[in-house]
């Protein structure tokens, strides 16, 4: 499989670093955009220091691209607007301009992270994010579509499970996403046929699992968090998926105080 000219950008990241070996392997060019320093490893590396204000000049030629760049976590509201809605944004516009029609864009499972661990849930049902980090890929989302809808590029999202080396927390039985399987999901969406838009939660395939994966998208995981003697202690009727991300004292220390109470701690 030659996937062509494809651009990773985050490629210094935590998901940056599980596919990029897989990629550059695919691919007959894997182009690395990051802020963080980086050094090709292979003839068909090319890396671009960047912040991706050039993303036009980054992503002319390829035959598609991989965007991972942004504010990885919860954050103050401004940041994760600029780093991850503005930014999937310019990647989009980016894409479009250039005529390159497939964009695989990263998502989060903390997008539905205030459903029930009791509940199973597919990408079509309605979001409910657990924080403001999730709020935001509900908006790299949307505009996934408006590109597919309006502008005729081919999107993948994938919300992606916690992606670690190995399981380390009861929580992991149902989100852990192995290396192995992260890059599986991200070759599938570069080469799943004519998929418009698409939106697939990219989890191992444990067990426990809150989410329906997308036959549509054709991987099938092969990892099971289960396999790693993890206590079974997470799931309840009164535990949201997201856990303590889903906890109003995860997102309170982000939000900005409001401006009444500003005056008021002045005086």
């Amino acid at each position: 499989m030659t996937l062509g000219r494809i651009v990773l950008t985050g490629a210094a990241g935590r998901v940056g670093s599980a596919v990029r070996g897989p990629l550059r392997e695919a691919a007959s060019t894997l182009v690395l955009a990051d802020r963080a320093p980086l050094e090709a490893e292979a003839p068909n590396e090319e890396v671009h220091r960047t912040d991706l204000s050039d993303a036009a000049e980054i992503v002319a030629g390829a035959d598609a691209v991989v965007h991972l760049a942004g504010v990885r976590d919860e954050a103050p509201f401004p940041e994760l607007v600029e780093g991850n809605i503005l930014g999937a944004q310019r990647m989009l516009e980016a894409a479009r301009v250039t005529g390159v029609r497939r964009v695989v864009l990263a998502s989060s499972n903390r997008l539905t992270g205030l459903y029930p661990s009791t509940v199973t849930v597919s990408a079509e049902m309605p979001p409910r994010p657990d924080g403001l980090y999730g709020v935001s890929k509900v908006a790299v989302e949307a505009l996934a579509r408006l590109y597919v809808d309006k502008f005729g590029l081919d999107v993948v999202c994938l919300r992606i499970g916690s992606l670690d080396a190995v399981p380390n927390e009861p929580r992991h039985l149902a989100t852990w996403l192995s290396h192995r399987d992260c890059a599986g999901f991200v070759l599938a969406a570069l080469t799943v046929p004519a998929p418009g838009f698409l939106a697939a939660y990219a989890v191992s395939a444990n067990a426990r699992r809150f989410w329906e994966l997308d036959d549509g998208l054709g991987y099938r995981p092969q990892d099971d968090a289960a396999d790693y003697g993890i206590p079974d202690t997470f799931v309840g009727p009164g535990t949201p998926q997201g856990g303590d991300f889903a906890s109003a004292e995860f997102t309170l220390q982000y939000l900005e105080p409001a401006a009444g109470a500003e005056a008021d701690a002045r005086e």
